[in-house]
């Protein structure tokens, strides 16, 4: 079975075409920069050997986005697929619905329940659902998946997941915590399972634009920073992270911003964004904070506190840490994180190598450190494409 996979950020797309069950990665592709005002980007590869690339070109909408990529599969990948409705099925990554958690076929009750949830993640249903209606368009004959970020979290044990809030609320309004980048996540606990044989007492550290921390035991998530949207857990690139809920009310009562206001400012313009008052790129972060920017060295502290405060709970809820994982665009790429956070957990006996940390190595600490860190890069595609093969198949 061909089974495309669909990730959709807030400007971009990436795509992976598979060969299920065998895993076959057939086509890769990313289109970054969908705006009507900047310049987009766009890269292909099949298995064939064939690549494509190109900048500085206009991607005003998903649409466009995809059908770019759709006519480099027919047009550039000739044996690979000859027709687009060989494509049997198309997956989705998608972040959160009211009521559906797991990996479930795209019906209109499940798309009606990402259009309810808008509200909760306004940066992600929306691309989604328009990613979602052209390819109901395009490849009329495939069937449509959605696997939820939520999925993996369905183990965490009620007394964490649960909120100080009024039993009504939690269990018929289904306000608690859910979780988000399961498909991350997801694949770090089954790849140390596969590859190296751990299972237990994990802390996956997907840190990127959007960042949280997972705690794994047996192979499972049993707690995760994300609360019930994504706006809450460690600070984001833009988005504010856990705060506290009186300054909303404080915001709108005294300062007199509307509701709309502080919920827009805290999700586009909190984060490290906010703290450094105005750098949401970490690697500018990093540079800014080496000239002298005193913004800047606050916004990177904060994010590690962060780190290091979920991994010290996770540390307590799991009575003990076997290895720490960092993936994700900054747990893979910038080394001065890793430091800065392996530094802080010294206490529990990390120890990494500086030449190995600074080359970006799989293995990251010293033969003599008491926690195995690793460096993975996040491969939330292939997850996603398991869990949708085996919806279909096995119903």
């Amino acid at each position: 079975m061909k089974v495309l996979v669909c990730n959709v950020g807030s400007t971009s797309l990436k795509f992976k075409l598979f060969d299920m069950p065998e895993e076959k990665v057939l086509i890769e592709s990313k289109v970054e920069g969908i705006s009507e005002n900047t310049p987009a980007s766009f890269s292909y590869k099949d298995c064939n050997g064939y690549k494509a690339s190109s900048s500085d070109i206009c991607i005003r909408s998903y649409s466009e986005g995809i059908k770019l990529f759709l006519h480099h599969v027919l047009e550039e990948s000739e044996g690979i697929i000859n027709d687009i409705l060989e494509i049997e099925c198309v997956c989705f990554k998608t972040v959160i619905s009211d009521g559906y958690y797991g990996t479930h076929e795209l019906t209109p009750e499940v798309i009606a329940a990402m259009v309810d949830f808008i509200p909760i993640s306004p940066a992600h249903n929306p691309p989604y659902l328009a990613a979602i209606e052209e390819f109901k368009q395009i490849i009329p004959t495939a069937r449509l998946v959605a696997s939820f970020e939520t999925d993996f979290h369905k183990t965490i044990p009620q007394s964490r997941t649960t909120y100080g809030i009024p039993y009504k609320w939690t269990h018929e309004y289904g306000l608690k915590k859910l979780g988000f980048h399961g498909a991350s996540h997801s694949f770090i606990a089954a790849h140390l399972r596969d590859e190296y044989g751990e299972t237990d007492k994990i802390v996956s550290a997907h840190l990127g634009g959007s960042s949280s921390l997972c705690a794994i035991d047996n192979s499972e998530s049993v707690d995760v920073s994300f609360g019930f949207s994504n706006q809450s857990g460690c600070i984001h690139a833009q988005r504010v992270g856990d705060v506290d809920p009186a300054i909303i009310e404080y915001m709108m009562d005294y300062k007199g911003y509307s509701f709309k206001d502080v919920m827009r400012t805290l999700s586009s313009a909190g984060g490290i964004y906010g703290i450094s008052d105005g750098i949401a790129d970490f690697r500018e972060l990093t540079e800014a904070m080496e000239a002298g920017n005193e913004k800047a060295k606050l916004a990177f502290d904060v994010f590690i506190h962060d780190v290091i405060k979920y991994t010290g709970i996770f540390y307590m809820e799991m009575k003990g840490l076997n290895s720490f994982v960092f993936t994700g665009g900054i747990g893979e790429r910038s080394a001065i994180a890793r430091a800065a956070i392996c530094k802080e957990l010294a206490f529990l006996g990390v120890e990494i190598d500086e030449k190995l940390n600074a080359e970006n190595a799989l293995i990251i600490s010293t033969p003599e450190s008491a926690v195995k860190v690793y460096v993975i890069p996040a491969n939330e595609e292939i997850m996603v494409a398991r869990k949708s093969y085996k919806c279909l198949t096995e119903q």
